[in-house]
């Protein structure tokens, strides 16, 4: 009876495991291996710059009475980043509202003249050439009134041009005056970059020439302080060679806080080839050796596998490049 009890017990037991087996290996992801175009990277150099450097200038000539703004501080299009002092003009201003202040009390007084004037005529005191000389004063009054006071907005123009106003929108490169410093119209008085900043690339000539706008790129996550790459599009390829290499503008996005002038190092695609690409996660190590799980009919085996370098992409962000060990078909299980 014992012995019947422990041999029912023994198949009870395999039973479970079969079973346990079995639902473990139906619920492991798994994948099918098929080759597909990756691009032959090569590594070059590129570094942060902005899409155009503008000077800030002065529209008028004087002293710097005013800095508002320091390297690397944001601005924005218009706003006023200085301002510079003309003593002259304050000067002039102080002239012309004196004879302002003359020329209104002449205007008055021609006024009052030609209204007098007026009167003393409609009763026959005085002949009517007498109201068109009072006219005519008056009328000589009130233009030198007009003209004084636009010569005074000409000055006023002049003060709120003292005010230097950034050209566009972005960070201050850097400061060219001191306070106190002495300007000419149209001195510059800082260097803006636009916010807008690109990564300027410059590829080998021997490489250039499937260098196209359009294409992607790839930069590593250790650039930007994270293990996520970040991938960018070619906008433009400058036609001119310098130095043996091409110049090429690309466009990646989260370049914004990055020093200006700070060296990447890029991927970008030297030609296509077929490779077997894999998650990462489907390649295990044991002992130095790098292993993947294949399914077969009945069961899963471990098959050795020589890794390749890693080829993420916008569909596969941890895809790893496998150059041997694997063939077009096999079904991979997730360990």
């Amino acid at each position: 009876m014992i012995a019947s009890y422990l041999m029912r017990r023994s198949i009870a037991i395999a039973a479970y495991t079969v079973l346990a087996a079995s639902t473990s290996f139906a619920s492991a992801e798994q994948i099918t291996v098929v080759p597909r175009s990756v691009a032959d990277e090569k590594a070059v150099f590129a570094t942060v710059e902005s899409v155009s450097v503008v000077p800030a200038r002065g529209r008028i000539g004087g002293v710097v009475v005013q800095l508002n703004v320091r390297e690397g501080d944001p601005v924005t299009s218009g706003q006023a980043i200085a301002a510079i002092g003309d003593e002259k003009l304050a000067l002039q201003m102080k002239a012309l509202d004196a004879q302002i202040d003359a020329l209104q009390a002449q205007a008055s007084q021609a006024q009052i003249d030609f209204s007098r004037t007026e009167g003393l005529v409609d009763r026959g005191i005085l002949p009517r050439v007498k109201l068109d000389e009072t006219r005519t004063a008056l009328n000589v009054a009130e233009n030198g009134l007009r003209a004084r006071t636009a010569e005074r907005a000409v000055i006023q123009q002049q003060l709120s041009e003292g005010q230097v106003l950034a050209p566009a929108g972005g960070r201050v490169l850097k400061k060219l005056v001191a306070v106190g410093s002495v300007v000419l119209p149209g001195d510059p008085i800082a260097m803006i970059a636009q916010q807008n900043f690109k990564l300027r690339l410059r590829v080998p000539e021997r490489h250039a020439r499937s260098l196209k706008a359009g294409d992607k790129i790839r930069v590593d996550g250790s650039e930007f302080g994270d293990q996520a790459a970040k991938f960018g599009l070619i906008d433009l390829v400058y036609p001119q060679i310098e130095d043996g290499r091409v110049i090429a503008d690309a466009t990646v996005e989260g370049l914004g806080e990055y020093f200006v002038g700070d060296r990447l190092r890029v991927w970008i695609s030297g030609g296509m080839r077929s490779a077997f690409v894999v998650p990462s996660n489907y390649v295990t190590t044991r002992f130095g050796i790098d292993y993947v799980h294949i399914r077969q009919v009945d069961r899963t085996i471990d098959a050795p596998v020589q890794r390749g370098r890693e080829a993420p992409s916008p569909e596969l962000p941890n895809g790893l490049e496998i150059l041997s060990g694997i063939r077009a078909g096999d079904q991979l299980v997730q360990p």
